[in-house]
């Protein structure tokens, strides 16, 4: 009799599964593989809920191919980003450092947004043209690696959120060379940045997010561990064994109950259905969105689920594994019926 293959339920690739310590995702790392025109590679939106379309197969290799399919969708909901400042890296033996960055002038930050003064302090004594000929020196001999966008959110302009405080975030710049990310940034700074001048139909992108929260689980629900013998003498929703005696403490590694959910988490390569606006093209389903309400703003349509709850900021990143066909995609309807029996 062979040697019967039991692998141990739930996977250990995420740990420790203690609670984010933000809401926001944080992206560790941008993709650098273009050597053409400067382009920004991330961009952020608001999550309003799911639904479904009907889009044409167009990959020759399906068993359907050529007919209409449903497919689950998410909604985004993505207001301009302002850009803020420009921040430059050096690389050290500790990893990149900041080298130095330059921000727009106040004036015009507090006239687009007042509430900004929450999360940045007044810089009265900034010169924006002196950072930004510090950087260039700085690139043009080769001390700088990279150079990212400070930019932030725009809640104001989303009904649904209750916050009215901006979150600040970097994105990456990819394309030509360090000087030249340089000059496209300074010619944008304090100007706003839409969804539209990031992607396209048909990108795959990566969404970084925080899962929705679930509180203290046990084991059963948090690793999904088989339930004990209805003849055990304790209980049935737990470990049946906690190691050998020989060890002095329990190790990491066995299943016990501990904080289920709100987990940073990376989704890979999620297609772009569409870009789009509410005055071109309606998204909002009869009643509105279930806990979100209506979009207003430029929206997004992901295909499949995102992480996190409604009302969660999502950040989106160029795909770093991209795959090595993109179908190009054709939507043949959007469901705009009521999420919840209007």
């Amino acid at each position: 009799m062979g040697d019967r293959h039991k692998p141990k339920r739930g996977s250990m690739a995420f740990g420790p599964r203690k609670r984010a310590r933000r809401q926001t995702g944080r992206v560790k790392s941008w993709p650098s593989n273009g050597n053409g025109e400067v382009k920004i590679q991330g961009f952020a939106g608001y999550k309003a809920g799911m639904s479904h379309v009907l889009i044409r197969d167009e990959n020759p290799g399906s068993p359907s191919a050529g007919q209409e399919i449903r497919k689950a969708v998410t909604i985004v909901e993505t207001p301009p980003l302002q850009i803020l400042g420009i921040r430059g890296y050096h690389q050290t033996y500790y990893g990149k450092q900041t080298a130095g960055e330059a921000w727009a002038s106040g004036e015009e930050i507090a006239e687009a947004q007042p509430n900004l003064v929450r999360r940045v302090p007044a810089r009265n004594s900034h010169s924006t043209e002196e950072h930004i000929t510090a950087l260039k020196e700085m690139a043009e001999k080769g001390k700088l690696c990279e150079v990212r966008l400070i930019v932030s959110t725009q809640p104001t302009k989303v009904k649904s959120i209750p916050t009215k405080t901006p979150n600040i975030m970097e994105l990456g710049l990819n394309g030509s060379d360090i000087t030249s990310r340089i000059a496209w940034a300074e010619e944008r700074l304090g100007q706003t940045l839409k969804v539209s001048d990031v992607f396209s139909n048909g990108n795959d992108l990566d969404v970084i997010a925080v899962t929705k929260g679930k509180g203290w689980q046990g084991s059963i629900k948090r690793w999904g561990i088989k339930l004990l013998s209805h003849k055990n003498s304790k209980r049935r929703r737990q470990g049946g064994n906690m190691g050998d005696f020989g060890t002095g403490y329990v190790r990491k590694t066995i299943r016990q109950a501990g904080q289920t959910g709100y987990h940073q988490r990376t989704e890979y390569n999620k297609k772009v259905i569409r870009i789009s606006s509410p005055d071109e093209d309606e998204v909002t389903p009869d009643g509105g969105f279930l806990r979100y309400g209506e979009v207003t703003n430029d929206y997004i349509i992901v295909q499949g689920s995102l992480p996190g709850p409604s009302k969660r900021l999502l950040r989106f990143r160029e795909s770093v594994r991209p795959r090595k066909t993109q179908n190009p995609v054709d939507i043949t309807y959007v469901s705009t019926s009521s999420k919840q029996g209007v």
